[in-house]
């Protein structure tokens, strides 16, 4: 039990440097002994990585920032984790600090995609199976959005997509296909509620009790959810589901990260993107910058601060002056680029071996 409660103590604190170009190097939190990392998360005092087994059990791994690990699930015979076979897909994975509880997700490519979303936490490590996501590769079935931990939440979102008319279909009619159905669940010990008021799901972000996502709007021609530049981002109570704030995004929206009072939305409109931030309490806009074409649909964010990547890149945007700095140029593609107060981690695989990386900033 020792190790549980050193997981969930606050503590260690890195060396802290302004936004901008200047300021010590990054620092290495952890270092792997050979096996490259998968996915990344940190929550609090806690960061996580997801590591393929190389002939052992695959797990993930929890560190406190004074050394503590554990290591999940704990390993047995109905375990899916330990020896499915990690392929292209990512691994999705979230962390929640109060709870040291961890979800992840597993992929399979196959006749029908499968997505398992599963987790465990340090004081009760076995494996537990929250939901089974299939579906087939012309789209009918449920979709895998996202996972997003902050605290004691923990969530993933899914969308549903089914035929309009599956009998049209299977006559040589028309296949085309529409949303029926999803939203934003929630992990309460073995159960996984729908948070009420939730509607079909893609991206998630959650903090301070309360959880924003991109809504699934329409089916490409792939079967895969899409969004809409006119369906407004929610902000809702992760618990009652009330709903907080609508943003309408300024074009249709690619990502979205959620501190305890900014939301931050990644857009693209009229062929360019950009990054927008607003009042997660009340949806005000409170300003936009452009970013490169090529930046990943994926943000990290505090409240005053919003980080993006364009390939090993990563810049911050002051979410009071409004400017652009450049952060820091990785050594590898950064795996899970997270924000968590003042602490910008990610992991990074140079020559297969994973190591976790991370810089603190402090407001200008």
């Amino acid at each position: 039990m020792a190790a549980v409660r050193a997981l969930l103590v606050a503590a260690g604190l890195l060396p802290v440097v302004g936004i901008g170009p200047s300021g010590p190097g990054v620092q290495t939190l952890y270092r792997s002994t050979g096996a490259p990392i998968t996915s990344f998360a940190q929550d609090g005092q806690l960061v996580a990585w997801f590591s393929a087994g190389a002939g052992k059990c695959n797990a993930v791994h929890m560190l406190s920032l004074h050394g503590v690990e554990v290591t999940l699930p704990k390993p047995g015979t109905n375990s899916v984790t330990c020896r499915w076979t990690i392929g292209t897909a990512p691994v999705d994975l979230a962390v929640a600090d109060r709870t040291g509880s961890a979800l992840w997700t597993l992929h399979e490519q196959a006749s029908v995609d499968l997505d398992y979303v599963v987790g465990a936490d340090v004081q009760e490590p076995r494996e537990r199976r929250f939901s089974r996501l299939a579906h087939t590769h012309a789209g009918a079935g449920l979709w895998l959005g996202g996972v997003s931990g902050d605290g004691t939440t923990l969530v993933y979102s899914l969308a549903t997509v089914a035929y309009a008319n599956q009998l049209a279909c299977l006559s040589g009619g028309s296949c085309s296909r529409k949303i029926v159905g999803g939203g934003v669940h929630r992990i309460v010990g073995r159960s996984n509620p729908l948070i009420p008021g939730t509607s079909a799901a893609l991206q998630v972000s959650a903090s301070a009790g309360r959880i924003a996502y991109i809504r699934a709007a329409g089916v490409a021609s792939t079967g895969r959810p899409v969004a809409n530049a006119h369906l407004p981002i929610e902000v809702r109570d992760a618990v009652t589901g009330a709903l907080v704030a609508e943003v309408e995004p300024d074009g249709l929206p690619l990502a979205v990260a959620l501190s305890p009072h900014r939301l931050a939305v990644l857009a693209r409109s009229k062929g360019r993107l950009h990054v927008s931030w607003y009042d997660a309490a009340s949806g005000r806009r409170l300003g936009s910058l452009a970013v490169p074409p090529r930046a990943t649909p994926q943000l990290a964010a505090s409240d005053r601060v919003v980080v993006y990547r364009v390939g090993r890149l990563i810049t911050g945007i002051d979410l009071v002056s409004g400017r652009a700095h450049r952060l820091v140029k990785a050594a590898a593609t950064p795996i899970g680029l997270s924000l968590e107060g003042t602490r910008l981690a990610w992991a990074e695989n140079v020559r297969g071996t994973g190591r976790i990386r991370a810089l603190s900033l402090s407001p200008p």
